[in-house]
């Protein structure tokens, strides 16, 4: 019945249930039984009861297997489930997993590689130089090199070559190393750029905090409740702070309270707080451009240093007041017009140049206006269409570069007209009258005109090079001395060029140095002469003359006819001096040997007149007398000539010492008495008041003297006076020499001085004509002058003027 139970499938407890009623329906019929059978009953039972009790055990075991295989099997399919559920998800996302379980095996790739790495083979996967850019491939290469020899951990974000972003994680896991490889280029890939810009934000305001912090100018940050958040170096110095903690223990603040105050408010409103104020700074008071903005609940703020700008500022404002001074001390006319084409300014020139009312010019007019007024008081060029030619002149507004205009006004005046436009709009007009200017260049290129025709009618070759050193003028006659055509002067050339075209007609090298230095030179500018024999014979007298203007002027003229005559009359020259000396020598001589017996004539002669040897008789006595005069005469005409010798020689020395002139004119008087007494003349002397004394040789005054005396004496007429005068006037000592004969005429007055120059004049005074001579002479040694010229009144005066101080020699 168990099995039957069994095999119909009942369950364990419905069948033990009903065993149980089986045995007790048994045990109540058992009574009615006997004893063997009641033995065999129960031994029946028993076997019943062992049999249903292993049945049931095995029933058990049976329904607790099948329950735990079926456990089994579950888990399984949910693991198996669970599986292809992760599988799903790996494969749902762009991601690949790489598992290396043994080195020395291929690695296991899970997930979609065609998907993940476009045409890329799956065994190409590791080779990431196939997909990667260069320094993405190369640095997953090396962190997986890392990653499989040490099992250092990796997380890069790498690029592939067509842009796309791949997040790479790798760590080992047991005994095997696991690769992921995950696509981020969509949302991942903005969050990850998301976070790289939050990166460079970060980066971006650590530096803009240290650039903050190095700004020389205060900068800070303020808190809702205005309290300082924080402050640059520059802000703890300006509060002379020890540092920001510091400064808002203090409550140390740049700006006052007021400022502070209206800060606020203006952020309040929404708008930024920026004004330039006086600030003490670190104790010293300057001005700040502070500019403080809202930012949040705080506030920012930014005090830039404007004092330098407030002086500029003020100098830049002094300076245009001393440039607008300036241009009103200007002859040129100055209106400025700004970008409304409204007067901004004008001198006073421009007011007298074209006689505007300055009241008319303190409205500010218009440009037009200015120009309608000028137009009426016939101040402007006259036009045909005026509205067409104001249009033009107004393009300066619009222009970019000056333009000139020439104004030929009404009358004769000419106006040059310079529109300027200037940067900020507007225009500045500057005039200038050039009705004289325009007339002076006119007649300087007729003069220019002139000038070159005049250089080609001289024969001389004139070229004037400039200060460049490059030819400006020549004239046709330097062509023709050095043999030039006209085109090779074209050009202009250097005097470089000029020398080496003249170079083969002049021979000589360093006189082309030198010309060229006198016309390249810069300093010690002198002119200078030459002479050059040119290699055809040819002598030129040339001459470098430096112009105010930097040029140098050079001439060459053709001497050789002239050179030649010279050679001639200097060779003639050289023999009259050369017979001049031979004369000088041979009269010295023959004086000197005429001297000597001439000195024995005398003193036999005046031996023979001495009584004291032996009576003469009267006629005896006249010759002797005569010879003694005539021998006197002669030595005296012989000592004339050897003092002109001496002169002549420079062998003559004075004996400078005091002179008084009334001794030395009254020592000279009795040399001629006896000449006086001769001729019956009387001889005057003039000294009033004593002219004193001057240095002098006394020996040599007396000479001049008696000569002067003895040429006037023989001059004069028998009972006349001979007149010596003598006076001190402005530092000299004046001699004056008069006779009363028949005068001199202006054409002898140059020559009685000259040797032996002698013209009685129709008188009795005879010689040899060295009495004069000598005395100009003596003057010279003297550092005087004689003069001699017709007496007022008929006669001749001579004047002798001595230095006082003996300055010659």
């Amino acid at each position: 019945m168990a099995l039957s139970l069994l095999g119909a499938g009942i369950a364990p407890a419905h069948a033990q249930n009903s065993v149980q009623d089986m045995l007790s329906g048994a045990a109540m019929s058992l009574g009615a039984l006997d004893r063997g059978a009641l033995i065999a009953f129960a031994l029946f039972v028993g076997v019943i009861a062992f049999a249903t009790t292993t049945a049931i055990v095995h029933v058990r075991y049976r329904m607790g297997a099948s329950r735990r295989e079926a456990a089994t099997l579950s888990e399984i399919a949910r693991l198996e489930a669970q599986i292809e559920e992760g599988r799903a998800l790996l494969l749902a996302e762009p991601q690949i997993i790489v598992v290396w379980r043994d080195p020395g095996a291929d690695p296991e790739i899970i997930g979609n590689t065609a998907a993940f790495t476009g045409v890329v083979a799956p065994s190409r996967l590791l080779a990431f130089g196939a997909w990667l850019a260069p320094s993405s491939a190369r640095e997953a290469d090396e962190a997986v090199d890392r990653l499989r020899r040490r099992g250092v951990a990796l997380s890069l974000s790498l690029v592939t070559h067509d842009g796309r972003h791949v997040e790479a994680e790798g760590r080992p896991v047991g005994s095997a190393v696991v690769l992921r490889l995950r696509e981020v280029t969509g949302v991942r890939g903005d969050l990850a750029r998301l976070i790289e810009a939050h990166r460079r934000l970060e980066a971006d305001s650590a530096a803009l905090r240290t650039l903050l912090e190095a700004l020389p100018a205060p900068a800070w940050v303020r808190g809702s409740d205005g309290r300082l958040a924080w402050g640059n170096a520059a802000y703890v110095h300006a509060v002379e702070a020890r540092d920001v903690a510091d400064a808002g223990t203090r409550a140390l603040s740049l700006l006052d309270a007021p400022t502070r105050q209206a800060a606020g408010k203006a952020q309040e409103t929404g708008h930024a707080f920026s004004q330039r104020l006086p600030v003490v700074v670190a104790g010293k008071r300057r001005m700040l451009d502070v500019l403080e903005v809202a930012v949040g609940g705080s506030s920012a703020g930014i005090a830039l240093d404007a004092t330098e700008t407030e002086a500029v500022r003020a100098e830049l404002a002094a300076v245009i007041g001393a440039h607008r001074r300036t241009l009103d001390h200007l002859s040129t006319a100055v209106a400025i017009f700004d970008r409304d084409r409204r007067l901004a300014f004008h001198n006073a020139a421009y007011a007298r140049l074209f006689e505007l009312d300055p009241a008319f010019l303190d409205d500010r007019p218009t440009d037009g206006a200015v120009l309608d007024r000028l137009r009426a008081a016939r101040r402007l060029p006259e036009q045909a269409d005026f509205r067409a030619w104001r249009e033009e002149l107004h393009e300066a507004y619009r222009a970019i570069e000056p333009r000139e205009h020439w104004w030929h006004l009404p009358g004769g005046r000419t106006l040059r007209v310079v529109t300027a436009p200037n940067p900020e709009g507007g225009v500045t007009y500057l005039a200038d009258e050039v009705t004289e200017r325009l007339a002076l260049e006119s007649r300087y290129n007729a003069l220019t005109r002139i000038r070159s025709e005049t250089l080609d009618a001289l024969a001389e070759a004139v070229a004037v090079f400039h200060s460049d050193g490059r030819l400006d003028l020549f004239n046709s006659a330097f062509l023709d001395l050095w043999r030039l055509q006209p085109m090779a002067l074209k050009e202009r050339p250097h005097i470089d060029a000029v020398v080496a075209l003249c170079r083969p007609l002049g021979a000589d090298p360093q006189l082309w140095t030198t010309l060229r230095a006198a016309v390249t030179t810069i300093e010690d500018r002198r002119p200078s002469n030459f002479r050059m024999e040119r290699t055809d014979g040819t002598i030129l007298d040339g001459s470098t003359q430096p112009l105010p203007d930097g040029g140098t002027l050079v001439t060459f003229r053709n001497v050789t006819d002239t050179v030649h005559v010279e050679r001639v009359l200097v060779e003639r020259n050289e023999a009259l001096v050369a017979a001049d000396h031979l004369k000088s020598t041979f009269v010295s001589h023959v004086s000197y040997e005429l001297r000597s017996p001439l000195t024995t004539i005398i003193g036999f002669a005046q031996l023979l007149d001495d009584s004291g040897i032996g009576g003469l008789n009267e006629k005896q006595r006249a010759y002797v007398s005569h010879i003694t005069e005539s021998s006197a005469a002669l030595l005296a005409i012989i000592n004339d000539i050897l003092d002109l010798a001496t002169i002549d020689a420079g062998a003559m020395t004075l004996d400078l010492a005091e002179v008084d002139a009334r001794a030395v004119m009254e020592g000279a008087a009795e040399g001629v008495r006896d000449r006086l007494a001769e001729g019956g003349v009387k001889l005057a002397i003039q000294a009033p008041q004593g002219p004193g004394d001057f240095r002098a040789d006394a020996k040599r005054v007396r000479q001049i003297l008696y000569n002067l005396l003895s040429n006037a004496v023989g001059f004069a007429p028998t009972g006349s006076t001979v007149t010596l005068a003598a006076e001190r006037l402005n530092g000299t000592m004046l001699f004056r020499v008069r006779d009363e004969g028949p005068g001199i005429s202006p054409e002898l007055g140059t020559r009685v001085f000259d040797r032996f120059e002698s013209h009685t004049n129709g008188s009795r005074h005879r010689g040899v004509g060295l009495g004069l001579s000598i005395v100009r002479s003596l003057m010279a040694l003297h550092g005087g002058t004689v003069a001699i010229e017709p007496a007022p009144g008929g006669g001749t005066l001579v004047t002798c003027r001595f230095p006082l101080d003996g300055g010659g020699q």
